[in-house]
């Protein structure tokens, strides 16, 4: 399996904006249908957003629709989220999740096979 880390979770003001990305260790993620999810504590896994591996298609949960953008980096190396007018109740560990095959249902975790470790971002009110 592919190892992923997180990186640019933090703390922020509801309002604000924050960056999160995704990259493997060793290898591109060129070939890979790349996803966001999250958890709040006592609540399930959420689907956040997804990219195709050719970029061309990018799916939104309905709760971020609108203010969070999913795009793939410079030398398709990494996965980006751009989290913007954030609220409190995107409070939560995010997680990024990569599969090496065309992903026909993009918010079930269950069809991605890499995952990272998580990224706390917290939003005060």
């Amino acid at each position: 399996q592919m190892e992923l880390a997180e990186s640019g979770g933090g703390s922020v003001q509801a309002g604000g904006s924050l960056t999160l990305s995704c990259g493997p260790s060793h290898e591109t993620l060129s070939r890979y249908s790349m996803a966001w999810f999250r958890q709040a504590p006592g609540k399930e896994r959420e689907f956040v957003a997804s990219i195709s591996w050719t970029g061309n298609t990018k799916t939104y949960g309905n709760a971020v629709k609108g203010r969070f953008t999913i795009s793939r980096g410079d030398a398709e190396n990494t996965a980006n989220l751009q989290l913007n007018r954030l609220k409190v109740e995107d409070t939560a560990v995010y997680y990024c999740a990569a599969a090496l095959s065309v992903v026909t249902v993009v918010d079930a975790p269950e069809n991605y096979d890499n995952w990272g470790q998580g990224t706390q971002v917290t939003v005060s009110s």
